[in-house]
């Protein structure tokens, strides 16, 4: 029999609401017994202003899956690792590459779980096409990352300001899908970032990089684009194209559809966290997270007209 888990939820908003509450519903390894938010609660489970309120009150919590914009998760998952709690931490993992691996460092040496979640990994296409690729030549990578922020993230200041990430909070979604469907890293050599007047992070981005064997990787990302989202990734290869549509829902190769799986992103990263606890190990990828770091080092800043939130 599988064991169960008690876990607990940090940073009830959006994201906590449409995906992580339904998904651990779902799951029969966990039971969601305690939230803690400032400005919202869940029924029926014990509610606390904040995580070490929670933390304090509920000592047998085994697992905490943090929420909370990035800015505040490394705190929280400390907190949440020192007192001997399993984390799931929402991407992105952290607001800087050094606070992750620090995270998991600390993971190691509390010997608890420490699951950095990319849940774009989990989209039906991504399997398959990285099973694909994995015996092509490939000749070029090309992405196109664009939707409206305004439809997506209404109201939320946090994105705008230093560790929020801007365009590359959905942005670092297809990141983590190429860094997981190539068979080699990715190294960036330049990239232009669009900076609004009144913003701390970008509006839009274009990355240019290639990967361990000089094949061009291009990746552009704007937060200004609609009515109609593009989530696309090219991989042209010697055997023909890969194409990845509508953020890993659709995948074709040489011009052929590929008949995928349903779609179930966040049920899989639960029953990936599940399994780590389990079997009392680790998945903790930086790259996403490294690439987007690497593009603020190199980044040209060009300043564009004020977002005006």
């Amino acid at each position: 029999m599988n064991p169960s888990y008690t876990l607990a939820v940090a940073g009830i908003g959006k994201i906590a609401r449409d995906q992580h509450l339904p998904a651990i519903a779902a799951n029969p390894g966990f039971s969601l017994v305690a939230c803690a938010s400032r400005h919202a609660s869940v029924e029926p489970v014990r509610n606390y202003p904040d995580l070490d309120a929670l933390l304090a009150a509920e000592p047998d919590v085994d697992a905490v899956s943090l929420c909370a914009p990035p800015q505040v998760r490394y705190a929280q998952a400390r907190a949440a690792l020192a007192a001997g709690k399993h984390v799931m931490l929402e991407k992105p993992p952290g607001a800087s590459v050094s606070e992750v691996e620090a995270l998991r460092d600390l993971a190691r040496a509390v010997g608890r779980t420490l699951f950095a979640t990319w849940h774009s990994r989990y989209a039906s296409a991504v399997e398959p096409a990285r099973a694909w690729l994995a015996s092509r030549t490939i000749r070029a990578v090309r992405v196109r990352w664009k939707e409206d922020v305004r439809r997506w993230h209404p109201g939320q200041q946090w994105i705008w300001e230093p560790g929020g990430l801007g365009v590359f909070d959905p942005g670092i979604n297809a990141l983590s899908i190429v860094t997981r469907i190539l068979p080699r890293d990715v190294l960036l050599q330049a990239a232009t970032l669009h900076f609004p007047a009144d913003t701390f992070t970008p509006i839009a981005a274009e990355l240019d990089g290639i990967d361990a064997d000089g094949v061009p990787v291009r990746a552009e990302f704007d937060w200004r684009h609609g009515p109609v989202e593009q989530w696309e990734i090219d991989v042209e290869t010697t055997d023909g194209l890969l194409a990845i549509s509508e953020g890993g829902k659709r995948l074709s190769i040489a011009g052929q559809p590929v008949t995928l799986l349903p779609e179930r992103e966040y049920p899989s990263l639960y029953e990936r966290f599940h399994w780590l606890i389990a079997h009392r190990s680790e998945d903790v990828d930086v790259r996403p997270l490294r690439l987007v770091a690497d593009a603020f080092l190199l980044g040209r800043r060009v300043e564009v007209e004020p977002f005006g939130r």
